[in-house]
């Protein structure tokens, strides 16, 4: 009988604690944890007038009423292609800075990465460096100071989750209304669910999880190789300048069997995901430099030159083992797919600018009541009837004016109105049932179809817009 135990296809989790390093990358990357977030936090509380039917805010996705407010800028549902135009130029977006610069995106901007940055540097504040919460990782025994540093640390990690989860409702309501609500208990419930689930998944992707989201639950590291090709810049290894390794001491200064790698560690011991560089490209890495910090840091302190981990493309590394000079790195970056991306982003991105300029602030659609198609009224006229729905996009209550054009002798009047004036409410849309009425024996009467146009006007500046119709008459 075969005692032995049976392989298993899964890997217990090695937490990872990187180590404090500091360089240019690093510094790029605190400067844009600082910008992502304070405009995540801090966009819900600009305030822009909107007038008296609205909320003052600059930011605002009011689901309600179906409505994206940005600055200036307001979107109702019928102009959903501006959402999918800004949804295809940030596909666009990152199919470009892949093929330039490989996962730049995952390293620098990724909210994974930009919480993860910050729940670990939370941890560093209160456990320390690596060493040290490595020390407190591996100490068995939970006495009083490891269960103050972690139960310190979850209040601290717990207290930013809430803000993430706090600062996301406020997207979609008036933010100082909501907060007082959230406080006073008297908000709705979805927005307390929503913070509540918020603030669960930003804990454990961002404190608990960690890499593991990049590596398993991301499906980006498998999609990128498509966008990726010989001239893009990815973070490499210099094997041929740091092969073969070797520990720095006295004893072996100055030789020339070694490589420029001293076996340090320093690379892997940065790493946010755990993994060593000098093993060639990994589905793990995503681009953040951070061991290219490193690494230059410890050949400025043992006089070797800096570059040993770099960004690189492939195609450079024939020219650079045979001592050549690589190519700059703007070859690289404009190169023809990236000028195609670039291309096709700017295009959308001017189609979308066009079609904001020139878009209507009053809207009208025009549905034919269809039971009955006509009526025919005492004196022998025929009369159609039509459902309106006018929409005044202004911040303010709009007097619009409704007429119609037609080649035949058409006569029109308006539900509930003696005259053909349409008060419409500011940010609204008010449905008016019309009459056109054909008078007996004129030749829209007794046509099967007539061609009609009716118009809206707005009285306060004359904007017009019009809809196509037509008029069915009693052809029998």
């Amino acid at each position: 009988m075969n005692n032995e135990t049976p392989p298993t296809l899964y890997a217990a989790r090695e937490p990872i604690f990187p180590r404090r390093v500091s360089g240019k990358f690093r510094n790029l990357k605190w400067v844009i944890m600082v910008v992502t977030l304070g405009i995540y936090y801090l966009t819900p509380w600009i305030r822009w007038d909107r007038g008296v039917n609205l909320p003052d805010q600059a930011v605002l996705l009011d689901l309600a009423n179906r409505r994206f407010f940005f600055f200036w800028i307001e979107i109702w549902p019928d102009e959903f292609y501006f959402i999918a135009g800004l949804l295809i130029m940030a596909g666009l977006g990152l199919f470009l800075f892949t093929s330039a610069l490989g996962r730049v995106w995952c390293g620098y901007t990724c909210p994974q990465t930009v919480w993860t940055d910050l729940f670990i540097l939370v941890e560093r504040w209160i456990e320390g460096d690596r060493n040290a919460r490595l020390r407190l990782h591996r100490q068995k025994k939970w006495d009083l100071r490891k269960v103050r540093l972690r139960i310190t640390k979850w209040v601290a990690w717990i207290i930013i989750a809430m803000a993430t989860g706090g600062a996301w409702v406020f997207y979609f309501a008036d933010a100082p209304t909501l907060l007082v609500s959230l406080f006073t208990l008297n908000a709705p419930m979805v927005a307390y669910t929503t913070v509540a689930v918020l603030t669960a998944t930003t804990f454990v992707f961002g404190g608990l999880a960690r890499e593991q989201v990049c590596i398993y639950m991301c499906p980006w590291p498998r999609i990128q190789a498509a966008m990726m090709d010989e001239d893009t810049l990815v973070v490499a290894y210099r094997d041929w300048r740091g092969e073969p390794r070797g520990k720095l001491n006295k004893k072996n200064v100055g030789e020339e069997n070694t490589g420029d790698c001293i076996d340090c560690m320093a690379c892997v011991n940065v790493c946010p995901v755990g993994i060593d560089i000098r093993d060639g490209q990994q589905l793990e890495c995503i681009t953040c430099a951070l061991c290219i910090d490193a690494c230059d840091d410890v050949m400025v302190k043992i006089g070797k030159p800096r570059g040993l981990i770099d960004y690189m493309a492939l195609k450079d590394e024939a020219a650079e083992r045979a001592g050549e000079a690589p190519k700059s790195v703007w070859k690289h970056i404009l190169r023809p797919r990236t000028i195609l991306y670039t291309s096709l982003w700017s295009l959308v991105g001017f189609g979308l600018v066009f079609a904001l300029f020139i878009r209507s602030e009053i809207d009208m659609n025009v549905s034919p009541v269809r039971n009955p198609t006509f009526v025919t009224m005492s004196d022998g006229s025929i009369r159609n009837t039509y459902e309106v729905r006018l929409r005044n996009k202004h911040g303010e209550d709009r007097q619009f004016h409704i007429s119609l054009t037609s080649p035949e002798l058409l006569v029109i009047s308006l539900e509930g109105n003696s005259d053909l004036t349409v008060p419409v409410p500011a940010d609204d849309t008010y449905m008016q049932r019309v009459y056109v009425l054909a008078p007996s024996g004129t030749l829209a009467a007794q046509a099967a179809r007539t061609d009609l146009r009716l118009w809206v006007e707005d009285l306060t500046n004359g904007e017009r817009a019009y809809v196509d119709t037509v008029f069915n008459g009693n052809d029998q």
